[in-house]
């Protein structure tokens, strides 16, 4: 599950670098959970062909995330973003004014939105 988790957010950050036959082969099999069988079908190949599809293109974005790293700095922030909207929350219990509180929430908000994306 793990694995599939993490090809498919490779295919969100880097798919469009994929070779479109490379693309469609690993959005088939990741995102819409197709079988080796069903994909050659489709594309009328080999599983063979598919499978090799799959090991390219999967070297392919371990290999560009290894040098970009934009799913690491991704992911990051989103840690950051998590532990600055706990601070708000904790922070927000100790505020009486209610202006405070109502920025408080907009940060709230905006950080949420954030997350979101």
């Amino acid at each position: 599950m793990e694995e599939l988790f993490k090809v498919s957010l490779l295919l969100d950050f880097y798919g469009q670098m994929l070779t479109k036959r490379q693309y469609d082969i690993l959005d088939l099999h990741y995102n819409s959970d197709c079988s080796l069988a069903e994909i050659a079908e489709e594309l009328g190949i080999s599983r063979q062909g598919v499978h090799d599809n799959i090991k390219r293109g999967k070297a392919a974005l371990f290999d560009l995330e290894r040098k970009m790293g934009l799913v690491a700095r991704f992911n990051a922030q989103k840690e950051k973003a998590s532990e600055a909207l706990k601070l708000l929350e904790d922070i927000e219990t100790a505020v009486t004014d209610s202006r405070d509180k109502e920025k408080l929430s907009k940060a709230k908000l905006l950080i949420r939105s954030m997350m979101e994306d």
